[in-house]
C-alpha cells in the first residue's frame, strides 16, 4: 500500500514541473515577438516621418518682369523642412531664385502648440508676412516656399502681395485651407468695397 503513494507523488511533481516549462517556453517567444515588433514599428515611424514629402509647384506670377512661383509641401518635424529645402534647391531654377521665402506650420498635437518659424530669404518681412497668411487660413503640418526671380523694375509693397497671392493659391487649390473662414473674409472684403462706393457717392 505504502509504495504506490511516492510514485503518485513523483508523477504530480513531474507533470508540474513539465508544466511550468511549458509556460516558460510559451510566453518568452511571444514577449520577445512583441519587443521586436515594438521596435521595428518604432524604427518605422521614424522613418516615415523622415520621408521626403511630396512637393507640388503653383501657377507662377509674373509682373514687370519679376516673376513669384508657390511650393507646396506637407511637414510633421522641421527635418522634413530641411529636406524640402534640399530638395528645392537641387533644381537649379529654384536655386538661381532672387528670394526664397519660406514659412511652416507643425501642430503639436501632444502639447497642442504650433511650432512654426520663416524666412525672408533677403525680401525683408516677406516671412513674417507669408507666416502671418498661414496663421489667418488656419493651416497646420504644411510648409510654403516662395520663389521671386527679380526682373530689374522695384515693385514696392505689390511684392508682398504676389508673394501672398501665390502662397493663398497653392494653400487653397490643396484644400489646406476651411471654406467658411475664405467665405466670411470675402464677404468682409465686399462690405469694405460697399463703404468706399458710399464714400465717393457722399
Amino acid at each position: 500500500m505504502t509504495e504506490p503513494g511516492p510514485d503518485v507523488k513523483k508523477k504530480t511533481e513531474e507533470e508540474d514541473v513539465e508544466c511550468e516549462d511549458d509556460l516558460i517556453l510559451a510566453c518568452q517567444p511571444e514577449s520577445s515577438l512583441k519587443a521586436l515588433d515594438f521596435d521595428i514599428s518604432e524604427t518605422r515611424t521614424e522613418v516615415e516621418v523622415e520621408e521626403l514629402p511630396p512637393i507640388d509647384h503653383g501657377i507662377p506670377i509674373t509682373d514687370r518682369r519679376s516673376t513669384f512661383q508657390a511650393h507646396l509641401a506637407p511637414v510633421v518635424c522641421p527635418k522634413q523642412v530641411k529636406m524640402v529645402l534640399s530638395k528645392l534647391y537641387e533644381n537649379k531654377k529654384i536655386a538661381s531664385a532672387t528670394h526664397n521665402i519660406y514659412a511652416y506650420r507643425i501642430y503639436c498635437e501632444d502639447k497642442q502648440t504650433f511650432l512654426q518659424d520663416c524666412e525672408d530669404d533677403g525680401e525683408t518681412a516677406a516671412g513674417g508676412r507669408l507666416l502671418h497668411l498661414m496663421e489667418i487660413l488656419n493651416v497646420k503640418n504644411v510648409m510654403v516656399v516662395v520663389s521671386r526671380w527679380y526682373g530689374g523694375i522695384l515693385l514696392g509693397p505689390d511684392r508682398f502681395k504676389h508673394i501672398n497671392n501665390c502662397a493663398r493659391n497653392i494653400l487653397v487649390e490643396k484644400n489646406y485651407t476651411n471654406s467658411p473662414e475664405e467665405s466670411s473674409k470675402s464677404l468682409g472684403k465686399n462690405k469694405k468695397v460697399r463703404k468706399d462706393k458710399k464714400k465717393n457717392e457722399h
